[in-house]
């Protein structure tokens, strides 16, 4: 190999300056997106690692793909609804409670959704009982069930909700079930295709988010829908962290499934959960659904309790979710309860969540002791010893994946949703959140927070780590822009 030569010089000389060329194209090509500083410098690491092959690794999972997708995206928002049915959901909103006046606004403008609310909401704080509450409202739908899941398995949980989504299909209930191509990868695969038959032989529709082919050029990790929707006859509407999957539901896996929350809304609120739904099936469907005055029912009570939904994606520069975590963060005067699965926080999240510690407000955060990513658990650990320097009190939950994404701001404010507490959800995935302007509801994920403490150990400020581990959580924390 060595005296292999080409135009009279070694292939050495050759590849060096294929690696030095590529090299300069992608530093190049990344500094001019203009991306956060942190995220633009593990880039360039990373590419400039990787001789030649640099620029095609950055096209295909680079964020430069997100600013590809934009168009599409605002072409199907523009002809989405029609005009009337828009001036419908903005019609009679509540006004915010006087303290979050410019916090709604904040949000308002950063992703489009008012204000609105809810004549009752339930807490879901278990995969069975989702599912229970799904399967009933799929029971009872009357004219439409839309769904949209990043992990959607053929498992015995994703089993009952297909069985139940055929059987409303064979009844005439127009049925339309997206999935995420990489999240439910399992349930699109060739060997799990016959369990989607029955659906679709039943006249249910499927559509698939970002397949991930080679040949479409989608990126394989990045432009993920991490929503979970569930909206039927658009009244009553799911959202917040659960899957459709056995690992998520006790009732399946008693010792070990996941424990998470979710939120059942009724009232007006659903309308924007069903607009954001509506939003991402034209988008991955390119079907969009007949304007015949079921999407947007009339006549519902307008509801006491206001709630705001809040969507964030890679399609705009709004981050809606992580605007609104900074914001309410900022406003915490009494504390801060934050659940996270996923703790890889950008620099303005730390810095929001030391400031309010630093400000006197009690600080708590729950991380599971270890997630099902060993690199994102020593990632998050890295953050620790700066957390509890500044009085946050860092608990670590036992037993079980810990999966739950909420924040509660004093007794007032909380959010619950579909995003993490990383740069992932923030900025690379679409997410979807609520936000609950209500004390009796700030209490009762008050104490549901307070019974998953019981389930944690303070992390001790002098956590004693090897050398070894100590570098390892230093390497992932690098490399946390990214994750």
């Amino acid at each position: 190999m060595s005296a292999l030569t080409v135009a009279g010089h070694p292939w050495t000389f050759w590849l060096g300056w294929a690696w030095s060329v590529s090299s300069v194209i992608v530093t190049t090509w990344i500094v001019m997106q203009r991306r956060a500083p942190q995220s633009t410098l593990a880039w360039i690491i990373v590419v400039n690692l990787l001789p030649v092959i640099g620029l095609p690794v950055y096209a295909y999972f680079g964020p430069q793909r997100i600013t590809r997708q934009r168009l599409k995206r605002w072409h199907t928002q523009a002809s989405l609804m029609s005009q009337r049915d828009l001036q419908t959901l903005r019609a009679h909103r509540p006004e915010p409670p006087l303290w979050a006046v410019q916090h709604a606004r904040l949000i308002e403008a950063s992703c489009g959704l008012p204000i609105c609310s809810a004549y009752g909401i339930e807490l879901l704080v278990s995969g069975g009982a989702k599912l229970q509450a799904l399967l009933r409202e799929i029971a009872a739908a009357r004219n439409h069930i839309h769904l949209e899941y990043y992990i959607f398995e053929p498992d015995h949980s994703g089993g009952a909700v297909l069985d139940a989504l055929a059987a409303r299909a064979r009844e005439g209930i127009a049925v339309r079930l997206l999935v995420d191509a990489i999240g439910s990868g399992r349930l699109l695969s060739r060997r799990h295709r016959h369990v989607l038959d029955p659906l679709v032989q039943a006249g249910g529709e499927l559509a698939v988010f970002h397949r991930a082919r080679i040949d479409l050029l989608r990126p394989l990790v990045n432009l993920r829908t991490h929503r979970k929707i569930a909206v039927i006859d658009g009244r009553v509407g799911l959202v917040g962290g659960i899957n459709v999957t056995d690992d998520e539901n006790e009732q399946v896996r008693p010792q070990d499934a996941y424990r998470d929350t979710h939120l059942l809304l009724r009232g007006s609120a659903v309308r924007w959960l069903q607009y954001v739904f509506l939003q991402d099936w034209y988008y991955a469907s390119g079907r969009q659904p007949a304007h015949d005055g079921h999407m947007l029912p009339r006549g519902e009570p307008p509801g006491q309790l206001p709630v705001q939904i809040v969507a964030s994606g890679p399609d705009n520069d709004g981050e809606a979710i992580h605007r609104a975590m900074l914001d309410a963060l900022s406003l915490a005067n009494e504390r801060v309860w934050l659940s996270t699965p996923y703790f890889v926080p950008t620099e303005p999240a730390i810095t929001a969540l030391t400031n309010a510690a630093l400000r006197g407000v009690q600080v708590k955060l729950i991380v599971p002791e270890r997630s099902d990513s060993r690199i994102v658990t020593a990632a998050a650990r890295s953050y620790y010893k700066e957390l509890q320097d500044a009085g946050v009190l860092v608990f670590e939950y036992r037993g079980r994946m810990f999966h739950p994404k909420t924040l509660l701001m004093d007794s007032l404010y909380s959010m619950v949703g579909s995003a993490n507490f990383d740069n992932r959800s923030f900025r690379l995935n679409f997410e979807v959140a609520a936000v609950l302007y209500d004390r009796a509801l700030n209490q009762q994920l008050a104490d549901l927070f307070e019974a998953d403490l019981s389930h944690c150990r303070l992390v001790p400020r002098d956590r004693r780590t090897p050398v070894h581990q100590q570098f390892f959580e230093a390497v992932a924390r690098l490399g946390s822009p990214l994750l």
